[in-house]
């Protein structure tokens, strides 16, 4: 079906929207693998390219948001320092190539690990540092905290269409766990380079990682990173046993 034919049958019957006509089959994943109920993936996979324009747009929005952080780094480690715009911009090419039918594992699982990962590690942050986010507008802390969360929503749509070989549940452990160690624990060049956080203060552009502030972010995210990888690989041997893959 051409993308014409198919928008005019969308606007004929709107349900259509949460049809699964030409999505994958869906894999019966056990809930605690999947949560999202099927009307909801279908909505999501059925309306990928309204998602992928608006992670782009989230995705600069994101790297106008970590200008000030830019400032500070060193530029070596730059790339790991925007960990929120990286996992949009992977989830965007990761619906986008599969939407052209070219889907890519590789992007799939970081995509997936991103999505999880900081879709849950920045509301964990902005609650437990609730105080210290005062200074935010309730609307911007409100777009943050709920716009993170929907990134979550887009990890587990990932598995409709992702079957998670090995080489790249691999691949997704190395980034994320390698963004772990420069983040909180080997910075390799100046401090740590996680995301900025207002329970640390900057000195003379140098950010003060203090105890327990430091300390409390890097659990989220190594703990978030295990879990990604857990559920990345209870996916793909759920999906093998069921011979959907």
């Amino acid at each position: 079906m051409d993308a014409v034919t198919r928008l005019r049958r969308l606007l004929d019957d709107p349900r259509s929207l949460f049809g699964d006509d030409e999505l994958p089959a869906t894999a019966d994943l056990p809930r605690w693998l999947n949560p999202l109920p099927e009307w909801l993936e279908n909505f999501g996979l059925n309306v990928a390219w309204v998602v992928v324009v608006i992670n782009l747009v989230g995705t600069a929005f994101g790297f106008w948001y970590y200008g000030f952080q830019f400032s500070i780094e060193p530029v070596v480690m730059w790339p790991f320092v925007p960990d929120s715009p990286v996992a949009t911009l992977f989830i965007a090419l990761s619906l986008a190539l599969w939407k052209l039918g070219r889907s890519n594992e590789y992007l799939n699982a970081l995509a997936f690990f991103g999505c999880l990962k900081l879709g849950l590690w920045t509301p964990y942050v902005l609650l437990v540092f609730k105080s210290d986010f005062s200074y935010l507008h309730w609307a911007m802390y409100n777009f943050l905290f709920w716009s993170h969360l929907a990134m979550v929503v887009e990890a587990f749509l990932i598995q409709r269409y992702a079957t998670f070989p090995i080489v790249a549940v691999f691949t997704a452990v190395v980034w994320y766990g390698f963004n772990d160690v420069v983040d909180y624990f080997v910075p390799l060049v100046g401090t740590p380079h996680h995301t900025l956080i207002p329970a640390e203060p900057i000195l003379d552009g140098v950010v003060q990682h203090i105890a327990p502030a430091h300390e409390l972010a890097a659990a989220g995210a190594v703990v978030l990173t295990l879990t990604a990888t857990f559920l990345a690989l209870s996916t793909r041997v759920v999906k093998v046993e069921r011979g959907a893959v």
